[in-house]
Protein backbone atom coordinates (compact mmCIF):
# COMPACT_ATOMS: atom_id res chain seq x y z
CA UNK A 1 0.00 0.00 0.00
CA UNK A 2 1.45 3.49 -0.67
CA UNK A 3 1.71 6.67 1.59
CA UNK A 4 -1.14 7.74 -0.87
CA UNK A 5 -3.20 4.99 -0.03
CA UNK A 6 -2.50 4.93 3.52
CA UNK A 7 -3.52 8.75 3.71
CA UNK A 8 -7.05 8.21 2.00
CA UNK A 9 -7.80 4.92 4.36
CA UNK A 10 -6.93 7.16 7.37
CA UNK A 11 -9.10 10.05 5.58
CA UNK A 12 -12.13 7.21 4.99
CA UNK A 13 -11.60 6.02 8.52
CA UNK A 14 -12.58 9.35 10.04
CA UNK A 15 -15.66 9.52 7.95
CA UNK A 16 -16.18 5.53 9.38
CA UNK A 17 -16.28 5.99 13.04
CA UNK A 18 -18.39 9.06 12.40
CA UNK A 19 -20.34 6.24 10.77
CA UNK A 20 -20.07 3.31 13.53
CA UNK A 21 -20.60 5.86 16.14
CA UNK A 22 -24.28 6.51 14.73
CA UNK A 23 -24.97 2.83 14.00
CA UNK A 24 -23.68 1.54 17.27
CA UNK A 25 -26.40 4.76 18.66
CA UNK A 26 -29.32 3.72 17.09
CA UNK A 27 -28.90 0.19 16.68
CA UNK A 28 -31.81 -1.69 17.73
CA UNK A 29 -33.06 0.63 14.95
CA UNK A 30 -31.85 -1.08 12.36
CA UNK A 31 -30.95 2.24 10.59
CA UNK A 32 -31.11 1.64 6.82
CA UNK A 33 -28.19 3.09 3.97
CA UNK A 34 -30.32 6.07 3.62
CA UNK A 35 -30.98 7.15 6.91
CA UNK A 36 -27.37 6.79 7.75
CA UNK A 37 -26.12 8.85 5.05
CA UNK A 38 -28.14 11.51 5.99
CA UNK A 39 -27.14 11.62 9.29
CA UNK A 40 -23.64 12.06 7.72
CA UNK A 41 -24.41 14.47 5.86
CA UNK A 42 -23.33 12.28 2.39
CA UNK A 43 -25.03 10.12 -0.55
CA UNK A 44 -26.19 6.94 0.18
CA UNK A 45 -23.73 5.97 -3.33
CA UNK A 46 -20.98 7.55 -1.70
CA UNK A 47 -21.31 6.15 1.43
CA UNK A 48 -21.87 2.49 0.36
CA UNK A 49 -18.78 3.35 -1.47
CA UNK A 50 -17.05 4.45 1.22
CA UNK A 51 -17.77 1.54 3.59
CA UNK A 52 -16.73 -1.36 0.70
CA UNK A 53 -13.16 0.52 -0.09
CA UNK A 54 -12.88 0.53 3.92
CA UNK A 55 -14.30 -2.42 5.07
CA UNK A 56 -15.37 -4.68 1.98
CA UNK A 57 -18.35 -4.89 3.14
CA UNK A 58 -21.74 -3.04 3.55
CA UNK A 59 -23.03 -0.64 6.30
CA UNK A 60 -25.64 -3.14 6.42
CA UNK A 61 -23.90 -6.36 6.97
CA UNK A 62 -20.92 -3.84 9.27
CA UNK A 63 -23.70 -3.24 11.64
CA UNK A 64 -23.78 -7.37 12.02
CA UNK A 65 -20.69 -7.39 12.97
CA UNK A 66 -21.40 -4.72 15.69
CA UNK A 67 -24.38 -6.33 17.34
CA UNK A 68 -23.97 -7.60 21.37
CA UNK A 69 -25.48 -10.96 19.71
CA UNK A 70 -22.70 -11.24 17.24
CA UNK A 71 -20.58 -10.22 19.80
CA UNK A 72 -21.97 -13.28 22.02
CA UNK A 73 -22.05 -15.92 19.43
CA UNK A 74 -17.91 -15.26 18.96
CA UNK A 75 -17.17 -15.47 22.65
CA UNK A 76 -19.53 -19.07 22.56
CA UNK A 77 -17.30 -20.01 19.72
CA UNK A 78 -14.37 -19.46 21.20
CA UNK A 79 -14.99 -21.00 24.29
CA UNK A 80 -15.43 -24.20 22.08
CA UNK A 81 -11.82 -23.71 20.77
CA UNK A 82 -9.77 -22.47 23.68
CA UNK A 83 -8.86 -26.33 24.25
CA UNK A 84 -7.30 -26.22 21.25
CA UNK A 85 -5.39 -22.72 21.41
CA UNK A 86 -4.03 -23.11 24.74
CA UNK A 87 -2.56 -26.48 23.91
CA UNK A 88 -1.05 -25.07 20.12
CA UNK A 89 0.45 -22.17 22.59
CA UNK A 90 3.12 -19.65 21.08
CA UNK A 91 4.20 -22.14 18.82
CA UNK A 92 0.89 -20.86 16.99
CA UNK A 93 1.81 -17.02 16.67
CA UNK A 94 -0.89 -14.87 15.49
CA UNK A 95 -1.14 -14.26 11.93
CA UNK A 96 -2.21 -10.81 10.53
CA UNK A 97 -3.02 -11.67 6.64
CA UNK A 98 0.46 -13.26 6.07
CA UNK A 99 2.36 -11.87 8.74
CA UNK A 100 3.88 -13.77 11.34
CA UNK A 101 4.29 -11.84 14.65
CA UNK A 102 7.40 -12.81 17.13
CA UNK A 103 8.24 -10.84 20.74
CA UNK A 104 11.25 -10.66 23.25
CA UNK A 105 10.54 -9.33 26.65
CA UNK A 106 13.24 -6.90 28.20
CA UNK A 107 15.27 -7.74 30.49
CA UNK A 108 14.82 -6.05 34.08
CA UNK A 109 18.29 -4.49 33.31
CA UNK A 110 17.01 -2.75 30.05
CA UNK A 111 13.84 -1.76 31.43
CA UNK A 112 15.48 0.12 34.35
CA UNK A 113 18.26 1.67 32.54
CA UNK A 114 14.52 3.31 30.33
CA UNK A 115 16.64 2.93 27.12
CA UNK A 116 19.86 5.01 28.04
CA UNK A 117 22.38 4.17 25.14
CA UNK A 118 19.58 2.91 22.43
CA UNK A 119 18.63 5.22 19.39
CA UNK A 120 14.94 4.63 18.81
CA UNK A 121 13.87 5.72 14.98
CA UNK A 122 10.18 7.27 15.59
CA UNK A 123 7.96 8.61 13.07
CA UNK A 124 3.66 9.34 12.11
CA UNK A 125 2.09 7.35 9.66
CA UNK A 126 -2.02 6.70 8.82
CA UNK A 127 -3.48 3.11 9.02
CA UNK A 128 -7.14 2.09 8.53
CA UNK A 129 -7.99 3.40 11.87
CA UNK A 130 -6.38 6.59 11.87
CA UNK A 131 -2.49 8.03 12.27
CA UNK A 132 -0.31 6.09 14.93
CA UNK A 133 2.79 7.21 16.26
CA UNK A 134 5.45 4.28 15.75
CA UNK A 135 9.16 3.49 17.40
CA UNK A 136 11.77 0.86 16.75
CA UNK A 137 15.07 -0.04 17.24
CA UNK A 138 17.47 -2.51 15.51
CA UNK A 139 15.81 -5.77 18.10
CA UNK A 140 11.94 -4.54 16.28
CA UNK A 141 9.10 -2.63 16.94
CA UNK A 142 8.41 -1.45 20.27
CA UNK A 143 5.47 0.97 20.05
CA UNK A 144 2.06 1.24 18.03
CA UNK A 145 0.21 4.21 19.30
CA UNK A 146 -3.28 5.65 17.86
CA UNK A 147 -3.33 9.38 18.00
CA UNK A 148 -5.40 10.65 20.31
CA UNK A 149 -3.81 13.83 20.79
CA UNK A 150 -1.37 15.66 18.76
CA UNK A 151 1.73 15.09 17.93
CA UNK A 152 3.56 17.09 21.02
CA UNK A 153 1.66 15.04 23.22
CA UNK A 154 2.18 11.48 21.72
CA UNK A 155 6.09 12.04 21.34
CA UNK A 156 5.63 13.23 25.04
CA UNK A 157 4.11 9.87 25.99
CA UNK A 158 6.49 7.99 23.66
CA UNK A 159 9.95 9.65 25.60
CA UNK A 160 8.16 8.82 29.05
CA UNK A 161 8.27 5.06 27.99
CA UNK A 162 12.26 5.57 26.98
CA UNK A 163 13.30 8.35 28.86
CA UNK A 164 17.00 8.29 28.09
CA UNK A 165 16.85 7.19 24.46
CA UNK A 166 18.18 9.32 21.62
CA UNK A 167 15.70 9.79 19.26
CA UNK A 168 15.44 9.62 15.72
CA UNK A 169 12.55 11.31 13.88
CA UNK A 170 11.32 9.04 10.38
CA UNK A 171 8.08 9.28 9.25
CA UNK A 172 9.30 7.51 5.24
CA UNK A 173 10.44 4.84 7.74
CA UNK A 174 7.25 4.58 9.51
CA UNK A 175 5.09 4.33 6.24
CA UNK A 176 7.45 1.35 5.25
CA UNK A 177 6.72 -0.21 8.90
CA UNK A 178 2.56 0.42 8.41
CA UNK A 179 3.21 -0.94 4.80
CA UNK A 180 4.43 -4.46 6.19
CA UNK A 181 2.03 -4.62 9.11
CA UNK A 182 -1.16 -3.37 6.70
CA UNK A 183 -0.14 -4.70 3.01
CA UNK A 184 -3.11 -4.02 0.16
CA UNK A 185 -2.68 -7.41 -0.42
CA UNK A 186 -1.87 -10.82 1.61
CA UNK A 187 1.81 -10.41 2.00
CA UNK A 188 4.48 -13.42 3.76
CA UNK A 189 6.75 -12.02 6.28
CA UNK A 190 7.65 -12.06 10.16
CA UNK A 191 7.86 -8.75 12.75
CA UNK A 192 9.49 -8.79 15.48
CA UNK A 193 7.68 -6.94 18.97
CA UNK A 194 10.45 -6.03 21.51
CA UNK A 195 8.27 -5.99 24.63
CA UNK A 196 8.52 -3.87 28.00
CA UNK A 197 6.61 -4.84 31.02
CA UNK A 198 6.69 -6.95 33.87
CA UNK A 199 6.98 -10.69 33.74
CA UNK A 200 2.50 -10.78 34.37
CA UNK A 201 1.88 -8.04 31.28
CA UNK A 202 4.42 -9.83 29.23
CA UNK A 203 2.03 -13.60 29.62
CA UNK A 204 -0.91 -11.91 29.46
CA UNK A 205 0.58 -10.39 26.08
CA UNK A 206 2.11 -13.48 24.60
CA UNK A 207 -1.50 -14.90 25.26
CA UNK A 208 -3.05 -12.16 23.38
CA UNK A 209 -1.30 -13.80 20.41
CA UNK A 210 -3.50 -16.47 20.24
CA UNK A 211 -6.20 -15.13 19.54
CA UNK A 212 -6.80 -14.73 15.48
CA UNK A 213 -7.88 -11.95 13.76
CA UNK A 214 -11.75 -11.71 13.73
CA UNK A 215 -12.29 -13.78 17.18
CA UNK A 216 -13.18 -12.11 20.02
CA UNK A 217 -12.69 -13.70 24.40
CA UNK A 218 -13.27 -12.67 27.35
CA UNK A 219 -11.59 -11.09 29.98
CA UNK A 220 -12.31 -14.46 31.98
CA UNK A 221 -10.98 -16.29 29.08
CA UNK A 222 -8.30 -14.54 28.53
CA UNK A 223 -7.33 -14.74 32.19
CA UNK A 224 -7.58 -18.70 31.50
CA UNK A 225 -4.91 -18.36 28.36
CA UNK A 226 -2.90 -16.09 30.92
CA UNK A 227 -2.55 -18.65 33.60
CA UNK A 228 -3.72 -16.51 36.18
CA UNK A 229 -7.73 -17.72 36.33
CA UNK A 230 -8.75 -15.60 39.16
CA UNK A 231 -6.71 -12.34 38.16
CA UNK A 232 -9.19 -10.84 35.54
CA UNK A 233 -8.39 -7.60 37.03
CA UNK A 234 -4.98 -7.90 36.78
CA UNK A 235 -5.86 -8.49 33.49
CA UNK A 236 -7.61 -5.33 33.06
CA UNK A 237 -4.32 -3.90 33.99
CA UNK A 238 -2.39 -5.21 31.55
CA UNK A 239 -4.47 -4.33 28.86
CA UNK A 240 -4.27 -1.19 29.30
CA UNK A 241 -0.32 -1.27 29.82
CA UNK A 242 -0.20 -2.40 26.66
CA UNK A 243 1.84 0.14 24.44
CA UNK A 244 1.95 -1.90 21.37
CA UNK A 245 -1.70 -1.68 19.75
CA UNK A 246 -3.49 -4.19 17.52
CA UNK A 247 -0.37 -5.93 16.95
CA UNK A 248 -0.60 -7.17 21.10
CA UNK A 249 -4.57 -7.06 19.80
CA UNK A 250 -5.84 -6.05 22.95
CA UNK A 251 -9.04 -4.87 21.01
CA UNK A 252 -9.55 -9.16 20.58
CA UNK A 253 -11.22 -8.62 24.60
CA UNK A 254 -14.51 -7.96 25.55
CA UNK A 255 -16.44 -8.20 28.15
CA UNK A 256 -18.68 -11.59 28.65
CA UNK A 257 -22.11 -9.80 28.07
CA UNK A 258 -21.29 -9.36 24.85
CA UNK A 259 -20.47 -5.43 25.15
CA UNK A 260 -16.96 -4.30 23.68
CA UNK A 261 -15.75 -2.20 26.75
CA UNK A 262 -13.01 0.25 27.34
CA UNK A 263 -10.20 0.73 25.16
CA UNK A 264 -6.96 2.69 25.59
CA UNK A 265 -7.29 4.04 22.15
CA UNK A 266 -11.02 4.61 22.31
CA UNK A 267 -14.05 2.28 22.33
CA UNK A 268 -15.14 3.53 18.64
CA UNK A 269 -11.72 2.56 17.06
CA UNK A 270 -11.84 -1.25 19.10
CA UNK A 271 -15.53 -1.60 17.77
CA UNK A 272 -14.22 -0.69 14.21
CA UNK A 273 -11.09 -3.25 14.21
CA UNK A 274 -13.09 -5.56 15.34
CA UNK A 275 -15.86 -5.78 12.67
CA UNK A 276 -12.97 -4.41 10.01
CA UNK A 277 -11.20 -7.81 11.14
CA UNK A 278 -14.46 -10.12 11.32
CA UNK A 279 -14.73 -8.82 7.62
CA UNK A 280 -11.68 -10.06 6.76
CA UNK A 281 -12.54 -13.09 8.46
CA UNK A 282 -15.42 -14.42 5.98
CA UNK A 283 -14.79 -12.30 2.87
CA UNK A 284 -16.96 -13.65 0.98
CA UNK A 285 -20.23 -12.68 2.71
CA UNK A 286 -21.05 -9.21 1.95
Amino acid sequence: MTSTSFAESARHYDQVARAIDYLQVHREAQPSLEQLAGALHLSPFHLQRLFAEWAGISPKRFLQYLTKQYALEQLARERDVLSVAQSAGLSSTSRLHELMISCEAMTPGEIKAGGQGVTLGCGFGASPFGQVLLAWNDRGLCHFAFCCADETAMLAELRAHWPRADYQRDDARAGEWLARIFPRTPTRGSLHLLLKGTNFQIKVWEALLSIAPGEMVSYGELAVRAGAPKAQRAIGSALAANAIGFLIPCHRVIRASGEVGQYRWGSERKRAMLAWEAARAAPAVR
